[in-house]
């Protein structure tokens, strides 16, 4: 007669996803700001699908029309309908916002990870991120968009660039970390490459941190974007984005408020409820802010 052995396996771990997703739906206010950003999404997306008329379209006889059945918020001074620039003003801004969250991802773990582990290459790489940190984001943005020009890549670019270097010292910060443990020195001992050795032990431990900067990344970007286009350094004053609708509304703010209020209102709505789902999402996969909540 044979034994038998109890073979039941043990508890799974949550995955990073579930985590975030239980976060999301345990708390309120991480729900709404779900919420919010999935509605802005789906409407820039479908914009010529949800929008009641043509952003672009002309029409002087309807011009400064207050908010009405055909127009919900009214018209600006060339007779274009509100909400519809509004609503195809959120593709440039969430564009702009998640582009550069990705470029600065990307270029700032590439360099986090350079000047984090190879100590030679960390003072040349610091000292050029610790020149272009001292420079404010928005002078830097217009220097260069003053340099190249407006345009969707222009402002990207502007946009980005003063980002990567938080990237880079928040990598290398995890970096410098994680090149101590006892699994990295032994896979130096074993012969394995540097990048084998980055690729494998190091870029795991930076996935976490970086999808919660790349959250606040995209809600600065946002504001940015709208604050360049306000002053006539972003993009170009017929494409509709956010920041193009207040500035060419701020001559009319007397005569009607809503053209700067209403999409101003949107954009702070975007970036509160991106921040706040960022800082859910680092509850979720920050273990040291997990350990508070059971604390408390």
């Amino acid at each position: 007669m044979t034994d038998q052995t109890n073979t039941a396996p043990g508890p799974a771990h949550p995955t990073a996803l579930t985590k975030v997703r239980e976060v999301v739906f345990s708390s309120p206010i991480a729900l709404i700001a779900t919420v919010l950003v999935t509605i802005i999404v789906l409407a820039a997306i479908f914009a010529p699908v949800v929008s009641p008329h043509d952003p672009v379209r002309l029409t002087p006889s309807e011009r400064l029309k207050p908010p009405s059945e055909l127009y919900w918020l009214g018209t600006d001074a060339y007779g274009r309908d509100l909400v519809s620039r509004i609503i195809y003003g959120g593709r440039i801004s969430l564009v702009v916002g998640v582009g550069a969250a990705v470029f600065a991802v990307l270029s700032g773990l590439f360099l986090g990870l350079m000047a984090g582990y190879i100590r030679w290459l960390d003072a040349v790489l610091m000292r050029m991120v610790d020149g272009l940190m001292a420079i404010p984001n928005i002078l830097l943005a217009i220097a260069i968009v003053s340099l190249w020009g407006a345009g969707l890549w222009t402002v990207l670019i502007a946009i980005t660039i003063p980002e990567v270097p938080r990237v880079v010292r928040l990598v290398r910060s995890v970096v410098l970390s994680a090149r101590e443990e006892p699994y990295v020195e032994a896979a130096i001992a074993a012969g394995s490459s540097t990048f084998l050795i980055m690729r494998r032990h190091l870029l795991p431990n930076t996935i976490a941190p970086l999808i919660i900067q790349g959250t606040y990344i995209c809600a600065s970007a946002i504001l940015v974007e709208a604050i360049l286009s306000f002053l006539g350094a972003g993009i170009n004053p017929e494409t509709p984005s956010w920041g193009n609708i207040m500035a060419e509304g701020r001559i009319y703010f007397q005569i009607n408020p809503g053209i700067v209020l209403w999409p101003g209102l949107v954009v702070s709505v975007t970036i509160l409820a991106i921040n706040l789902l960022g800082d859910a999402v680092r509850d979720a996969l920050d273990p040291r802010m997990a350990k508070r909540g059971i604390d408390r």
